[in-house]
């Protein structure tokens, strides 16, 4: 009996979640055994303990002080549960192609696991700010470190939570890399279950996005809307096409996207996190120039312990120094102590479907130069930032989406196309765009209003006010 007991509940274990209540994990059955367990332990996946998952936004929002390690254990719980629900249709799709179901489950799971596993301090800032100047994205640093540096425990994975894999399969890190870059090349190289699983890990709805949308609204506190991630799972299968939705969870995947468009607008791109974001970017070079050495990729024993932690410990030291830090340390103070620079002057979301505002997608710069031309006199050496916060709420094209392209199925014609999805994305944006002018107080507010409103127009400017 008791070997009965043990063999029902031994080789996994289980990990407490808000969202999703518990989050299943192998663990060794026997000794030598390299299981989830290792990679969840490793040094890497343990780093993202030290990287919050909402960068400036948690100066906003006091509650939501979580981190990239649990939204990864998130993605890979749903990854995996996408992964059991996908199997069948795949499976029916690409025939004696299909590995086994536990693998699939195996692959999908550390895929979601290590998907956000390259991030720096600041997450998606730290690209913009720092990563940029290599031409990298954290998406690179991710697939370096899944390749070299986590490889081998990989290789070493022979079980997911369902079973064991089949005999002879073996997890390939260039496999669980290969997805992770937004952008990449298609590979028709890779195997058929490979392709047909890219679009989970960087569609439009993701075990990444999913996870996240619902996490992140959790922690700080904010009701986007319902997101039904069950429903819009059980309505998602494989057809040969690729991807395909049916038409019944058509509404779950609406509400879906207009929830992770409120976020955008309301939670990640938050006037006041926006200008903490400002005010960091004056900073953030001189502040790397004395934390890092300089490409991450030539210096990846020290980028596994560049974190949040560790960068904002290091410039909280610089207050009892003098010399060449001493101006940064000021700068970096405001910062910790929320005294927020930059007051907002000017905000407006503009949707590229309003045809009323001809709005190029010109740089910060570019708009400042417009705005400041637009000024009287007395005012062009006003000190003010432009700020355009850019969000891709669905693909612009649906019926061009790449390697991320889904279909819907319609049960009552019984077809399966991707021009049912023009219908779907009606009354969603392609594209939003919240432009915003901030000052360093409001004393001008009602002048930058009126000149950046006309510049939108592309107008002269007509200024109603003195200075």
């Amino acid at each position: 009996m008791a070997q009965l007991i043990d063999s029902e509940y031994g080789g996994t274990a289980l990990i407490a979640d808000p969202i999703h209540r518990y989050i299943q994990f192998t663990v060794p059955e026997k000794k030598g055994e390299t299981t989830e367990k290792a990679l969840i332990d490793s040094p890497w996946v343990q780093r993202l303990r030290y990287i919050y998952q909402l960068q400036s936004a948690r100066w906003v929002y006091p509650a939501a002080e979580h981190s990239r390690f649990q939204h990864s254990l998130g993605a890979m719980h749903l990854a995996g549960e996408f992964a059991k629900h996908l199997y069948p249709s795949l499976r029916k799709v690409l025939g004696e192609e299909c590995p086994s179901a536990p693998f699939i489950e195996g692959y999908m799971r550390v895929t979601g696991l290590l998907h956000d596993i390259g991030h720096g301090p600041f997450g998606h800032f730290f690209d913009d700010n720092f990563l940029h100047n290599y031409d990298l994205t954290h998406e690179d640093l991710g697939q370096t470190i899944i390749q070299k540096h986590l490889g081998d425990i990989i290789r070493q994975l022979r079980r997911s939570p369902s079973g064991p894999f089949a005999a002879g399969e073996e997890l390939r890190p260039e496999d669980i890399a290969f997805p992770i870059k937004k952008d990449g090349k298609e590979d028709h190289r890779k195997p058929k279950w490979v392709r047909f699983l890219q679009p989970l890990t960087g569609g439009i709805f993701t075990f990444d996005n999913l996870d996240y949308v619902s996490r992140d609204s959790y922690m700080c506190g904010v009701h986007p809307g319902p997101i039904d991630r069950e429903r819009l799972i059980h309505y998602t299968f494989f057809t040969p096409k690729g991807l395909t939705v049916h038409k019944a969870g058509n509404s779950a995947l609406t509400m879906f996207l207009n929830a992770r468009l409120y976020l955008y607008t309301n939670v990640y791109y938050h006037r006041t996190t926006r200008a903490i974001d400002l005010h960091l970017r004056d900073i953030f070079p001189d502040t790397m120039k004395l934390l890092f050495p300089g490409n991450p990729l030539e210096h990846m024993d020290e980028y596994l312990y560049l974190t949040d932690w560790s960068l904002l410990e290091e410039v909280s030291r610089w207050r009892r120094k003098k010399g060449e830090v001493e101006a940064l340390a000021k700068e970096w103070e405001s910062v910790l102590r929320r005294e927020v620079k930059w007051k907002m002057a000017y905000d407006r979301t503009l949707s590229l479907n309003e045809l009323r505002y001809g709005v190029a997608l010109i740089q910060d710069a570019d708009w400042e130069k417009r705005i400041r031309a637009g000024l009287p006199a007395a005012a062009r050496d006003l000190i003010f930032r432009v700020d355009m916060a850019t969000q891709d709420p669905r693909p612009e094209n649906p019926f061009a989406m790449g390697k991320k392209q889904i279909h819907i199925f319609d049960p009552s014609t019984g077809e399966i196309t991707k021009e049912s999805l023009a219908e779907l994305f009606e009354f969603i944006p392609s594209k939003v765009v919240q432009f915003r002018v901030f000052a360093l107080d409001h004393d001008h507010d009602q002048l930058l209003a009126e000149v950046a409103e006309s510049a939108l127009k592309g107008q002269s400017p007509a200024v109603k006010t003195s200075v």
